[in-house]
C-alpha cells in the first residue's frame, strides 16, 4: 500500500486534531491553555545594553573594564560582594605574606566568608583519588581531561586522534620539588586534527580560541586565590611548585578560574558534537571545576565564575555563523565514534549520582542573599547549546526550556543580567519542568537519535498543555502536573510515573498512548481513545491500569498486557472512571499474556471496566459481580471500586450488571495476540 503524500498526511492531521477537540468537547475536556507571554523568553541585554554573543570579541586584553569588555560585564555580579581598587596598592603583613583585603573592598563578608570556608573545608577532607585527579587536572591540558566524559567511547577517542598528554596517570615521587608541565602528544598538541575524530577535535579547538581568556577578568576583578585569604586552605604538596610567589599577586587572581573556564569550554564542544553522552560530560565538566577546590587553588566563587563565562562563550561560538559546517561535521563525527564498540568502565554511568554533583556545584552552597523572587530570562542564542540534544525543538521550545529549568534567583554570583549564571543545561537535557504556554512535540523517527525516542524527566506543572506528533516516541517520567490536557497526534507518548500525563484530560487521535507506571496512571480529566488512536496498558498486580477521574470514550484500540508474570483474576479491574463510559467499542479491547483457559469478556460495571474470565478453573461460569477474592486483593492494595455510574447510552444494556462477552476470534497473524468480538 502506497504511503500517503505529504499534503494528504497533513489534511489528515488537522482533520484528527479537529476530531480530537471535537471529543474534548464532548467529553468536557478542557480546551488548551492560552498561550504564556512571549517576554518570558525575550532576551535580555547586559547592564551596558550588548548581548554576549553579539560581543564576545570584546574580550581581549585591551579591554579591561565592564564597560569595554563583556566578560568582565557578565561577570560584575561579583562587584556585590567584592569591589577591586582600580589603583591597587598591595599590603604584606610582618612575614611578607600578601594581605588580599589591602587591594579591595569586601561588600558582603558573610558570602566571602562561606567561599573561603567552603574551599577549606573540600582541601581538609580530599581523599588521596580526589587529590591524584587534581593533579591531573591542573598539569594536563583541559582539553584532553575533558576526553573522560565521553566514557566508553573515551579509548576509541583518544586512539582517532592520537590524544596524548606527558603527565603520567601516577603522580611523580618528586612532584612536590619539580613541576612538570604538559607537552601533549607526539605533535605537541592535545590531539590531533585531521584525524579520524578530527572535526570533533576541531569544534574543541574552536570554542577555546573564541574569545576565552579569562585573564583580562583576573586581572580585573584581583580577588586572591583561596589560599591567600587563609591558612586553613590546604594547596596540594605535589601543586606547590605551581604556585605563584606573593609578590607575583597581581597576576594571580582567583576569579574566575581558568582552568574551569577551559575544561567547561572542551566539555560543551564534545557534548554538543556528541550529545549522546550529554548529561555525563557535564558532569565531567563539573569533575573539572571542583577539582580546582580541591586542589586548594581555587574557591567555589572562582569555580562558579569560569562555569558562567564558559557557557557564554560556548553558546557564541554556536551562534558564529562561520562556525556552521564546523558543528556539522562535528556531530557526523561523534555519531561514527558511538558506532564504535564500547570499551572500559564509565565513571559517569550513574544518572543519579551525576544530577546530584552538578546540581550542588552550580551553587555551592553559598548563601541565597540576593532577590529570590526574580523571574527567570534566557541569555540571547543560549538554546543553541541544546540544538544537538533536543533537534526536535526549534529554538524558541528549546529557550522554554531553558527558561522553566533555570535556578531560582538569590544565588550568589549567579543573577547577571542576561541569565547565564541561571542556566541548568543538565536539567534542561531532560525536557520542560513547566508547560508556560501549549506545547507541541513533532519527533520524526526517521531522522534518528533523539528525534527517534527521548524522555522528559523532569517534573512538569505550568498551565500549558502537550501535543505529541510525528512518528517518535516520547517518555514522560516525572511527577507531573501541568493542567492543559494532553493531546496524542502521532507516535507513541509513553508515561512510567502514575502522573505523568498531568490533571488534565486526556484525547488519542492519532498514535500510542502507553503506560507502564508501577502504580495506576491517574488521568485527572476524561480520556478519550479517538478511532486513529491506541491505548496500551500494562497489568502487574489487581489494580487497575488506570484511574479515569472523568469520562471514558473508546472508538480506538485499547491493548492491555500482564507484565511480570502477572496472573489476572477471573474478574480483573482495567481501568476506573468517575464519569460516564458512552461510546465504547468493546470489540476494541485486546489483551496479552491471559493464562491459558482463560476465556475473557470485558464488563462495564460500577464504574469500572473489568476483565471477566467466564469459564473458571473448574469450567463453572463466573458470576458478573466482583468475586470476595478481588475484592480482598483490591482492600490490600488499597485500591477502592469508585461508585455507580450512568453509562449513557449504553445505560439501558448494562443495567444490572449485564455482563457483556466478547468472543476471541483466535490470535492475528499480523499482530500477535488475540482480538475480542463484541457479543450480547
Amino acid at each position: 500500500m502506497n504511503a500517503p503524500s505529504p499534503a494528504r498526511r497533513t489534511r489528515r492531521i488537522r482533520v484528527a486534531i479537529a476530531a480530537a477537540l471535537a471529543a474534548t468537547v464532548t467529553c468536557g475536556i478542557a480546551a488548551p491553555a492560552q498561550a504564556a507571554p512571549t517576554d518570558s523568553i525575550v532576551a535580555q541585554p547586559d547592564a551596558w545594553g550588548r548581548f554576549y554573543v553579539d560581543a564576545a570579541a570584546s574580550n581581549t586584553t585591551a579591554n579591561n573594564t565592564p564597560e569595554s569588555n563583556v566578560a568582565i560585564g557578565l561577570l560584575s555580579p561579583m562587584l556585590d560582594y567584592w569591589v577591586p581598587d582600580a589603583n591597587p596598592t598591595a599590603q604584606f603583613d610582618a612575614n611578607g605574606k600578601f594581605i588580599p583585603s589591602s587591594v579591595g573592598t569586601i561588600k558582603n563578608q558573610t558570602v566571602l566568608d562561606a567561599n573561603i570556608a567552603t574551599a577549606a573545608g573540600i582541601t581538609q577532607s580530599r581523599t588521596a583519588e580526589q587529590s591524584t585527579e587534581a593533579y591531573l587536572i591542573d598539569r594536563r591540558n583541559q582539553n584532553y581531561s575533558a576526553i573522560d566524559g565521553l566514557g566508553p567511547y573515551a579509548d576509541a577517542f583518544r586512539a582517532g586522534t592520537n590524544a596524548g598528554t606527558t603527565i603520567p596517570d601516577q603522580v611523580p615521587a618528586d612532584a612536590t620539588t619539580v613541576k612538570y608541565d604538559d607537552a601533549g602528544n607526539s605533535n605537541g598538541a592535545w590531539a590531533d586534527s585531521g584525524t579520524t575524530y578530527g572535526p570533533m577535535v576541531d569544534l574543541v579547538n574552536q570554542f577555546r580560541n573564541s574569545s576565552a581568556s579569562t585573564n583580562p577578568s583576573k586581572a580585573f576583578y584581583n580577588y586572591a586565590r583561596p589560599f591567600r585569604w587563609s591558612d586553613s586552605v590546604e594547596v596540594l604538596p605535589s601543586l606547590v611548585p605551581a604556585e605563584k610567589t606573593d609578590a607575583e599577586w597581581q597576576s594571580d587572581g582567583g576569579y574566575p578560574s581558568g582552568h574551569t573556564n577551559a575544561g567547561y569550554l572542551a566539555s560543551y564542544a564534545l557534548a554538543y558534537a556528541a550529545p549522546e553522552r550529554f548529561q555525563q560530560i557535564l558532569t565531567s565538566a563539573s569533575e573539572i571545576g571542583n577539582s580546582r577546590i580541591v586542589a586548594g587553588m581555587h574557591s567555589p566563587g572562582d569555580v562558579i565564575g569560569g562555569r558562567i563565562m564558559s557557557t557564554a562563550v560556548a553558546a557564541a561560538a554556536l551562534n558564529d555563523p562561520a562556525n556552521a559546517t564546523l558543528k556539522q561535521s562535528a556531530r557526523a563525527n561523534a555519531a561514527a565514534l558511538f558506532a564504535t564498540t564500547p570499551t572500559g568502565s564509565d565513571a559517569f554511568a550513574d544518572r543519579g549520582s551525576n544530577e546530584k554533583l552538578y546540581e550542588q556545584r552550580l551553587t555551592y552552597g553559598l548563601p541565597r542573599v540576593g532577590d529570590t523572587t526574580a523571574s527567570a530570562v534566557v541569555p540571547k542564542g543560549a538554546e543553541a547549546l541544546l540544538e544537538t540534544r533536543q533537534p526536535y525543538l526549534d529554538a524558541d521550545q528549546r529557550r522554554w526550556v531553558l527558561q522553566s529549568t533555570a535556578l531560582p534567583s538569590g544565588y550568589a554570583l549567579l543573577d547577571d543580567s542576561e541569565g547565564w549564571g541561571r542556566l541548568n543545561l543538565f536539567a534542561a537535557a531532560d525536557g520542560y519542568s513547566a508547560f508556560s504556554t501549549d506545547v507541541t512535540v513533532t519527533m520524526n523517527a526517521a531522522d534518528g537519535g533523539f528525534s527517534s525516542a527521548d524522555s522528559w524527566r523532569n517534573d512538569i506543572d505550568g498551565a500549558g498543555s502537550l501535543t505529541k506528533q510525528g512518528t517518535g516516541i516520547l517518555t514522560l517520567t516525572g511527577d507531573n502536573s501541568y493542567l492543559g490536557g494532553t493531546i496524542v497526534d502521532g507516535g507513541r507518548l509513553a508515561a512510567t510515573s502514575p502522573t505523568a500525563f498531568g490533571t488534565g484530560s486526556i484525547s488519542v487521535a492519532d498514535g500510542i498512548l502507553s503506560e507502564s507506571a508501577a502504580a495506576p496512571l491517574v488521568i485527572g480529566g476524561n480520556l478519550a481513545v479517538l478511532a486513529g488512536g491506541e491505548l496500551d496498558l500494562s497489568i502487574d498486580s489487581s489494580a487497575p491500569a488506570t484511574q479515569i477521574a472523568g469520562d471514558l470514550a473508546v472508538e480506538g484500540v485499547v491493548r492491555t498486557s500482564f507484565a511480570n508474570g502477572f496472573v489476572p483474576a477471573d474478574d480483573q479491574l482495567i481501568a476506573t472512571y468517575t464519569g460516564s463510559a458512552s461510546n465504547i467499542d468493546l470489540s476494541s479491547f485486546s489483551f496479552e499474556g491471559l493464562p491459558a483457559g482463560y476465556t475473557p469478556s470485558v464488563v462495564l460495571r460500577d464504574g469500572a471496566v473489568h476483565l471477566v474470565n467466564t469459564t473458571s478453573a473448574a469450567g463453572t461460569p463466573v458470576a458478573g459481580g466482583v468475586t470476595s477474592d478481588t475484592t480482598k486483593a483490591l482492600a490490600a492494595t488499597g485500591v477502592a471500586l469508585p461508585p455507580v455510574a450512568p453509562l449513557g447510552a449504553l445505560g439501558a444494556l448494562l443495567a444490572g450488571a449485564v455482563l457483556i462477552s466478547l468472543r476471541f476470534r483466535g490470535r492475528s497473524r499480523s499482530e500477535g495476540r488475540s482480538r475480542p468480538s463484541a457479543h450480547v
